[in-house]
């Protein structure tokens, strides 16, 4: 008893890293190099700013991140060219068929449809993650289908793992860079973990500007 209670206790613990509302922002860590994982980028490269996210397709807070607040900043924020989003992979070990999801989505990118796919699939979470079933690719592949992909080509680098070295190098750096819990953005040198709706999202990214556009008056 006694043992599995210290397992719930655990996996609890974990589960609120990836769920937590956001906490006191941290500074971006300027002595490491430039971020180098290959992430996807939407929006502008022209963007006013960049903003990064480090994110798990499995994990409940990105999917509330997914499907609440980034229809907003689409509209109001990357469609006007204020920002851009880069998504960076962040897989945690708690999920189980977070990997599945996220090979998944590169396959779609392969056919220039990441985020489309990137949205197919945290809509539809409940669907294929760990407590939903085992065999999340069954439901991926249907997803897939349903974006009109090229099926015979998307089956084959999912079977394959075609990105599946790409996917743990952008973990390992994000675990490099002592990311804490998904998702969380980088807005400018100011780092911060857990959901973001829309207005908190806004605040952070024009704070980030008028930061920078001082900076560089100095």
């Amino acid at each position: 008893v006694l043992i599995v209670a210290i397992a719930v206790v655990g996996i609890g613990a974990l589960s609120y890293l990836s769920a937590r509302p956001g906490g006191a922002a941290t500074q971006w860590d300027s002595s490491l190099p430039k971020l180098t994982a290959r992430g996807h980028l939407e929006g502008s490269d022209s963007a006013q700013l960049e903003v990064i996210e480090f994110a798990d397709f499995e994990c409940p807070a990105c999917g509330q991140f997914a499907t609440l607040t980034e229809p907003d900043v689409r509209a109001h924020l990357i469609d006007s060219g204020v920002v851009s989003i880069r998504f960076v992979d962040f897989p945690l070990s708690i999920h189980r068929n977070t990997w599945n999801a996220h090979r998944a989505a590169w396959c779609a990118g392969d056919q220039d449809k990441f985020w489309q796919m990137h949205d197919a699939i945290y809509q539809t979470q409940d669907r294929w993650n760990s407590e939903a079933t085992d065999h999340p690719d069954n439901v991926l592949v249907g997803v897939a289908q349903g974006l009109g992909l090229n099926m015979e080509a998307f089956n084959t680098c999912l079977k394959d793992k075609k990105y599946q070295a790409q996917i743990q190098a952008n973990a390992t750096e994000a675990e490099q860079r002592q990311v804490e819990q998904t998702p969380t953005f980088v807005f400018g040198n100011k780092v911060i973990g857990g959901y973001e709706t829309y207005d908190q999202f806004k605040a952070n990214v024009e704070a980030a500007i008028a930061a920078r556009k001082a900076a560089s008056k100095k």
